[in-house]
């Protein structure tokens, strides 16, 4: 039986509404990418101009936020999207929650600690844990992004394996601070401003795993939000 016109022009408005929902989680990735880029040049070079400009992008990413969650009701109301593509809206409602809160954590911790710096005369050279492990958390929002674009889970697992060992590395460093605190009480105010920071980059590592975990249920259909990375591993390594 011969296709109905109609119903090409309906897959063909479906799979475009699929292929904008896709675009705009990647730029709404790519935005807080910047975001956190920006701020750790703030830091860096104590440039409270900038670090006003990253908090003024925060609208922009709740901007996205709500236009990616209207997209998405959308789609499941016209389209009723079933078994892979279900799953590609289920994952991208998620994804966009952890890519607004890891813009909220670089607008609200670290680009606003820059202001405290200026106020308290600490040059950005103070602040080299920060850039260190920034550059690092960075580059897994960058890997992550990557991975939701190519539908990689092999790569959404590097950085699940990445986010843990990060976390291991930024616990390290807070302990560090702490100690420097007892040892000499003049250096409590920079401690905490490292600390305050830290916490952020924390959960912005934690979000980005989040999100490649996400991946993995997207690519592979099984959620495992809260399974042990040896289960991950074993679920990721399964053919489709």
């Amino acid at each position: 039986m011969e296709k109905s016109p109609l119903a090409g022009h309906y897959l063909e408005k479906y799979d475009e509404a699929l292929e904008e929902l896709r675009n705009r989680v990647i730029a709404m990735g790519k935005l807080a990418m910047q975001q956190l880029d920006n701020a750790l040049l703030a830091v860096q070079n104590e440039d409270s101009q900038l670090a006003e400009q990253v908090i003024a992008t925060d609208a922009e990413g709740n901007r996205h936020e709500m236009e990616i969650d209207n997209l998405c009701s959308q789609i499941i109301a016209r389209h009723q999207p079933a078994a892979s593509d279900l799953r590609f809206v289920i994952a991208v409602i998620r994804i966009v929650t952890d890519l607004e809160r890891i813009s909220d954590q670089t607008e609200q911790r670290v680009a606003q600690m820059v202001a405290r710096m200026a106020d308290r005369g600490r040059p950005g050279s103070e602040y080299v844990d920060i850039n260190t492990m920034g550059q690092r958390v960075l580059a897994m929002l960058d890997k992550a992004v990557v991975a939701f674009d190519k539908m990689d889970a092999e790569m959404a697992l590097e950085v699940v394996r990445e986010d843990l060992q990060a976390d291991r590395e930024l616990d390290g460093i807070v302990r560090q601070q702490i100690t420097f605190m007892m040892e000499d009480p003049r250096t409590i105010g920079r401690a905490l401003d490292i600390l305050w920071a830290l916490r952020a980059l924390k959960r912005i590592s934690d979000h980005t795993g989040n999100i490649c975990e996400h991946i993995i249920y997207l690519v592979k259909g099984a959620d495992v939000r809260h399974a042990k990375l040896d289960e991950i591993e074993a679920i990721v390594r399964q053919p489709r």
